[in-house]
């Protein structure tokens, strides 16, 4: 029926626009009668067609009308499609569609018409723009906007619980009735949730268990009911249950064994327990505590945050000598599951734990700690302050030595014997230290004397109470002064004195000058301080310009300790302010300490013995310098001769010439056999060589072997061979103690130093003894 009445519409439509177009007409005519020319106006409304209409090609979309009564009028359309899918035919204005028109692609075209005179095509009427609908004809299925959805609901949730939304779009025209409708049905999983008519997915149950099943995949259809087709299209929607906390802890075992040694550390692991909670790790909050067992005072169970554990722990020391196995019962619970939620097996898991302690070697156990001795100073009748006791814990009951460890102040002041017995080697000085502390270790004695590598420690302190041995010192301030014309009362200077010892709880110190026959008073604040003042004023520079005025400080301790000290105070030129213009300035007593002397002492020494042990070297020295003279060899001398000229052939080093006419001329000395003279040459030929000198040294080597009278001393000669056929002969001095030469060798002294060693050795007075 509805089909019929939207054919009918359409075939109405011109008609009824061919009307309107009149009475507009007959309506602007009537408002223009003043015009001498009627307005001629198009005459059309705008033009529908359907969409995937089945006839045959073309079909009639409407006819163009116009009031020209022209004869050779012609109709044109422009614009969009006009001419490939809109043509007109020109004569008569009628309009086809030459294709199956879609609304879904596209469901309007804007055109433009023309009217033309066939003959000149001049336009007979300004141009005119209308529309072509296409109408909708519901042919599209619902499609969803998307393949898979995603939604979530808390588990256990009330029936209805809204868990998503899904959208599926309707290509059809939505402002006719019915063509865009969208109902949704599910298809898999209905019996778990539901959807409405908006797509809204809510749960049709409220035992939904996430332990269970954590996930559904549901299938949800969307249909066009009214649609020509019938088609629907299908989305997946996949739905988790979110975890709550509505499932109790359950241990995995029924009972936990665990062994712990004795020496296990107070709040260190013992074991520890397992539960199963199949809530999701945020929602685990077990709670462990005691049942059953008198153990709550030695164990404590605390749950691990992170893997839902039961961690055992002792509060205590184990020991076992006394307790060698405990055994109780826990619980495990949870305390934030919503009541609403329990299942049945019970809100709480109960397990038996049983430790078994095992026995170790446990170092001693000292009795008492720390040890506190008290003891008076400076008093040296006590040497023994009291004693220090550890016990074996284990059953074999070992014996104990006691050593000490460490020491505070650092030294030998207070020992500890084997037998754990606190000595004073000397009485013991308070103002040194108020306490002494030490360490001492216990050490078990094993069956065969040797002592065990486990100890324990113990701190001894020994306060050291004081005596009163010290008297009160001056506390020295600034150099006093005062001015010559001081009046009688002003106040010179505020002192103070400090005492080594305790203050004395009954009072305070007191202050006295030594005499009175002074220009100074004194004056006690009553709180440990004292004022000096000027007595008689006026004092007089030329008599005296600093004057030192002893103090007396007593401590009020028992027994009562005085001290005297010196102040020294300058008697200065003032103004008529009374501040200070000059003072002479007091000369410093600089100290030395005993130290000090000692360090200088021993550095004086230490430059005394430096020093005489060098002019002892060098009165050494000169001994052996005088020692080489008078000796022909020298000793421990390195003799070489490295200016002997060369040959026969160099003669611009030394006259020769010179050297024979002193042989000539000279005086022959009184010739004394000298040790070298002793030495008689090999037989044969006279001339000199490698041979003749390898002899004579063996010879001089046998001699100085065999001579025990020579002094230990090793000697190095070099003697330089110059051959036979020099002019100057040898220089040798092998051969100058035999000769028969007359020659005066004397002149050498004459010629300077650098022959001063060659004339001490061929010059000799006559009477001279040559000792080898």
């Amino acid at each position: 029926m509805k089909k019929l009445i939207l054919l009918f519409s359409l075939f109405l439509a011109p008609a009824f626009s061919y009307k309107e177009n009149q009475k507009t007409k007959q309506n602007f005519s009537s408002n223009n009668t003043s015009h001498k020319r009627l307005k001629r106006d198009w005459i059309w409304n705008r033009m529908h067609i359907r969409e995937e209409i089945d006839s045959p090609l073309p079909h009639h979309v409407g006819k163009l009308t116009s009031s020209v009564g022209n004869k050779n009028a012609m109709y044109i359309i422009e614009g969009e499609s006009a001419n490939t899918i809109f043509k007109v035919q020109g004569y008569d204005g009628d309009i086809y569609a030459f294709e199956r028109l879609d609304r879904e692609k596209k469901a309007e075209y804007e055109l433009t018409a023309h009217i033309i005179d066939r003959r000149n095509n001049r336009s007979l009427e300004p141009p005119s723009k209308f529309i072509i609908k296409v109408y909708d004809i519901n042919d599209n299925a619902p499609i969803f906007v998307q393949k898979v959805f995603n939604g979530s609901v808390p588990e256990m949730s009330r029936l209805g619980t809204s868990v998503t939304k899904v959208t599926a779009e309707d290509a059809d025209d939505p402002t006719v009735a019915g063509h865009a409708t969208v109902t949704y049905q599910i298809i898999k999983g209905n019996e778990y949730f539901t959807v409405d008519d908006s797509g809204v997915i809510s749960t049709a149950r409220a035992d939904l268990d996430r332990e269970n099943q954590s996930t559904y995949e549901i299938i949800v259809k969307a249909k066009d009911a009214l649609g020509l087709t019938g088609e629907s299209s299908t989305a997946t929607v996949i739905i988790r249950l979110t975890d709550i906390n509505d499932n109790f802890p359950v241990f995995k075992h029924p009972s936990f064994h665990f062994k712990v040694p004795e020496n296990v550390s107070v709040g260190g692991e013992v074991g520890r327990v397992e539960v199963e909670d199949i809530d999701e790790p945020q929602h685990r909050h077990t709670k462990y505590s005691f049942v059953r067992g008198d153990y709550r005072d030695t164990f404590e169970i605390v749950a691990n945050p992170f893997t839902n554990e039961g961690i055992i722990r002792p509060k205590k020391p184990l020991d076992f000598e006394k307790v060698s196995e405990y055994r109780f019962d826990i619980e495990a619970t949870d305390h934030n599951v919503n009541p609403a939620y329990y299942k049945p097996g019970g809100s709480k898991s109960i397990s038996t734990i049983t430790i078994e302690v095992t026995d170790v070697d446990e170092p001693p156990v000292f009795t008492k700690l720390p040890y506190e001795f008290k003891v008076r100073e400076n008093d040296p009748e006590i040497k023994t302050l009291g004693s220090v006791w550890a016990y074996d814990p284990d059953a074999a009951k070992r014996k104990i030595r006691f050593v000490r460890r460490r020491a505070s102040p650092n030294g030998d002041y207070v020992r500890v014997s084997d037998t754990g017995i606190i000595q004073l080697p000397k009485p013991l000085d308070r103002e040194f230290s108020s306490s002494y502390n030490i360490s001492v270790a216990a050490q078990e004695i094993l069956e065969d004397g040797r002592l065990s590598d486990r100890e324990s420690h113990a701190q001894v302190h020994v306060i050291v109470i004081d005596e009163n041995d010290n008297a009160p010192e001056l506390v020295y301030p600034e150099e006093p002064r005062v001015c010559e014309n001081a009046a009688p009362g002003k106040v010179i200077i505020r002192i103070s004195a400090t005492d080594k010892d305790e203050i004395s709880p009954r009072g305070f110190f007191r202050y006295s000058l030594t005499t009175e026959d002074s220009n100074f008073s004194l004056i006690e604040n009553y709180d440990n301080t004292a004022n000096i003042t000027v007595k008689y004023g006026q004092f007089n520079r030329e008599l005296a310009k600093i004057h030192y005025l002893p103090v007396i400080i007593s401590d009020n301790g028992d027994p009562d300790l005085s001290s005297t000290n010196t102040l020294v105070i300058s008697v200065c030129k003032c103004n008529e302010k009374g501040d200070f213009t000059f003072c002479e300035e007091r000369t410093k007593q600089v100290g030395v300490s005993i130290q000090a002397l000692v360090a200088i002492f021993i550095c004086i020494f230490t430059i005394i013995v430096i020093a005489l042990l060098i002019l002892l070297r060098k009165r050494h020295k000169k001994d052996l310098s005088g020692l080489r003279r008078n000796v022909a060899e020298i000793h421990e001398q390195l003799v070489t001769y490295d200016e002997e000229g060369g040959g026969e052939m160099d003669t611009t080093s030394y006259d020769v010439s010179v050297l024979n006419s002193v042989r000539k001329n000279g005086i022959k000395p009184e010739v004394v056999p000298s040790a070298y003279a002793q030495v008689q040459k090999p037989p044969g030929n006279t001339t000199s060589g490698a041979g003749e000198m390898e002899m004579m040294i063996e010879v001089k080597k046998d001699e100085a072997d065999n001579d025990r009278d020579l002094l230990p001393y090793d000697t190095l000669h070099i003697y330089g061979y110059e051959g036979a056929e020099s002019i100057a002969e040898s220089l040798s001095s092998l051969e100058s103690g035999s000769s028969d030469s007359d020659i005066d060798y004397d002149f050498l002294n004459d010629w300077g130093p650098r022959f001063k060693m060659l004339a001490e050795l061929y010059g000799s007075e006559p009477n001279e003894d040559f000792v080898y």
